[in-house]
């Protein structure tokens, strides 16, 4: 994956789409996630970034795969319905 001026793209990357000048469109900054290797083109999500964003302490935080781990383990099992049984 690379960018327009050939630089490794990576998930996690704070990145600017630049806009076709001819559509007005304007430049739209954000960071890179979802984008799977060896695809250039309409690749990954955007998660867009504002001065308002919040600012956690990262102590207080989870990665989201422990996250939903610790959910998962205290949530019960779902119990198939009367057509799946």
């Amino acid at each position: 994956m690379h960018y327009k001026n050939g630089r490794e793209a990576k998930n996690g990357d704070k990145v600017m789409i630049v806009p076709d000048p001819k559509y007005g469109d304007m430049p739209v900054i954000g960071i890179l996630y979802d984008a799977i290797p060896g695809n250039d083109f309409c690749n990954g999500r955007l998660a867009l970034t504002s001065p308002s964003d919040p600012t956690p302490c990262l102590n207080t935080c989870l990665h989201i795969e422990d996250a939903l781990a610790a959910v998962s383990a205290v949530l019960p099992s779902p119990q198939p319905s009367a057509e799946e049984k």
